[in-house]
This record gives structure tokens, C-alpha cells and sequence, in this order.
């Protein structure tokens, strides 16, 4: 199964506590590792939770302290050990204002750091995979993020190859790979042998944000919805002034929006012990069942979904069986 892991850096609100760091979080999809958000102290959570240094790209959901200021830190330390490759850094309209005065004031390494902005509906196009931004509603400008899997072949059909007339091995491959293959002058397609086509996985991270219709659209049926669950609702109307969410709030957006897991994160230091955390998640399980607080150097391997299989394993190509016998 293609690796697909969150790590959870950073998970305070906007003043850290001693169990949480500011925001930041990683994750992991094969060799691309991604950075959302960048709060202080990051790296050494890398370090802590072991998730490499090797970040391909970072994106920042607004540049509110508590989320950025990581980023300098970081930058020296990569090219302290070593980093040649060029450093993209995503966010909203402003980033590269940012970067410009990072870099002014000495922060810069020796690798080229790239700013690029980010307007909602943009797409930055990877490998198997897209990240989305979307609009979210904070007291600045700011931007969510989805990370979505391409669509997959559907499940393979051995048997009906098979009784086809193919043998097992490289043809079996080549169609799971979407080429069609002949045996004995007669061509059989990828679509004779595989099921409908199956969704990749999503991941949606929020940022901070009060709830609104856009996030509610860009989370339809994901896998993980990563939400600002700041406070209780017994704090609503702070909530609405600093434009956060409450756990209930982002537990009702998880349940409109069809999501199979939802993840609280920014909590508020008012919650740094148990009870406080127990709160919050009693408060989100009236809406939506399948919830759960984050807590730093929380991992979380995402899987396939039900009805693909129930091992959350990919069907292995062909080829690969045929080595694992071999050896």
C-alpha cells in the first residue's frame, strides 16, 4: 500500500502549553513530505517523532505567528545539513512579501527558497496526486488545503483473466496499469478485467477558521478532516470574535460533509489537561461519532476505504507478486 502518514507537530491554539507546540503538521505520502503550517519549535518535533527533514514543499495556511515562525529556524537547519534542492513555500497572497523579508534579515541558506501564492481553486499538481487550496474564514487572509489521490484502476478480476486465456505475470500487470494486452491475435482491454474505478484518499487540513460553506464542499467524503477546534461552545462567542471554531461547530461541518474521520487540532490552553480535552471531544461526539483530539507526535497511517478491501491493502501488481515468490 502506498504510504500515506500524518504527524501531528504542533497542536496548541495560539499560545503553546507544555504538552503542545504551535501548529504544524506533516505528512508523508511515499517519498514526498510535506509541511502544513510551520509553527516554532517544528523541527525539533520532526526530530522527535523521526519523520526525516527531507520536506519537499511547505504550506502555510496564514502568516498569524504561531503558524510561520518555524519557517526561519527550519531553513537554517536544512542548510546546515546540506539541502542543495530549492525550498517551495506555498500560501495565500502575501507569502512572497513574507519570504522577501525572511530572507532581508538573514535567514536565508544556501538552496534557492521559492514563495508562490495561492489563490482558492488553485491546484499544485504532483505525482498520483493534487493539493488543493480552498477558502477558509479567519480575522486574515487565509487558505485550507486538500490533498487528494488520483482515482485508482478498479479492483482486478483474476479469475476472469485467467478465463480469458492469460496466465499470470507481466500481462496481468500491464493490464492493472491500464494497457491492453492480446493473446493469440485477440485484444483484451483493461476494462475486460478490472471493476469501476476506485477513489484515491483525502486529506483536508483547515487551518483556522470559523465554519463555512466552502470547507463543508472541499471535505465531501474525505478521509481525514483536520479542523480548528479552538474551544467549547460554553466559548462560542469568543470564538466568533477571534473567527475559530468550536468542536461542536467543526463536528457538525464533519457530518455534512460526509467525512469518515474527523481530527480536532488548535486547541486553546484553557483545554491543555484531560478533562479540558474530554470536554471538547464529548461536545464534537454529540454531532459526529468518529472524532478524536490531537495530541502532538500523534501519527495517523491513512488507508483505502471500505469496500476496496478490508485489509486497506492496494492490490499488488503482478510483477511484484511474482519477485516476492521469486525470493
Amino acid at each position: 500500500m502506498t504510504v500515506l502518514r500524518i504527524t501531528f507537530l504542533g497542536t496548541a491554539g495560539s499560545v503553546p502549553t507544555p504538552e503542545r507546540n504551535p501548529s504544524a503538521i506533516v505528512i508523508r505520502r511515499e517519498a514526498d513530505l510535506f509541511m502544513f503550517d510551520c509553527g516554532e519549535g517544528a523541527q525539533q518535533q520532526m526530530m522527535r517523532a523521526k519523520t526525516g527533514m527531507k520536506i519537499s514543499a511547505i504550506f502555510i495556511t496564514h502568516f498569524h505567528a504561531d503558524h510561520v515562525l518555524g519557517i526561519p529556524g527550519l531553513i537554517q537547519t536544512l542548510s546546515m545539513q546540506g539541502r542543495q534542492e530549492p525550498l517551495e513555500i506555498y500560501g495565500p497572497k502575501g507569502v512572497k512579501r513574507f519570504l522577501y523579508h525572511l530572507l532581508s534579515l538573514g535567514y536565508g541558506g544556501k538552496f534557492e527558497v521559492k514563495a508562490i501564492e495561492l489563490n482558492p481553486g488553485d491546484v499544485v499538481r504532483r505525482d498520483g496526486y493534487v493539493i488543493k487550496a480552498f477558502k477558509t474564514l479567519h480575522n486574515v487572509r487565509s487558505i485550507g488545503y486538500v490533498l487528494e489521490e488520483d482515482m485508482r484502476p478498479g479492483k482486478f478480476n483474476r479469475e476472469r483473466a485467467i478465463a480469458l486465456g492469460l496466465k499470470p505475470g507481466p500481462l496481468f500487470s500491464k493490464l492493472q496499469h491500464g494497457e491492453s494486452v492480446f493473446v493469440d491475435g485477440r485484444e483484451i482491454r483493461p476494462e475486460d478485467v478490472l471493476g469501476p474505478p476506485r477513489p484515491g484518499r483525502k486529506i483536508v487540513y483547515t487551518g483556522d477558521t470559523r465554519p463555512s460553506e466552502s470547507i463543508v464542499e472541499s471535505a465531501k467524503n474525505a478521509d481525514i478532516l483536520i479542523h480548528d477546534g479552538t474551544m467549547s461552545e460554553e466559548e462560542k462567542e469568543q470564538a466568533i470574535e477571534y473567527m475559530h471554531s468550536t468542536a461542536s461547530e467543526a463536528a457538525e461541518i464533519a457530518k455534512r460533509a460526509n467525512v469518515r474521520r474527523l481530527i480536532l487540532t488548535h486547541i486553546s490552553a484553557r483545554y491543555s489537561d484531560e478533562n479540558g480535552v474530554q470536554k471538547l471531544e464529548e461536545e464534537a461526539k454529540k454531532i459526529f461519532e468518529n472524532v478524536e483530539i490531537a495530541r502532538d507526535l500523534m501519527t495517523l497511517d491513512v488507508r483505502y476505504r471500505d469496500g476496496d478491501n478490508r485489509d486497506g491493502d492496494e492490490d499488488e501488481d503482478e510483477d511484484e507478486k511474482m519477485k516476492k515468490t521469486e525470493s
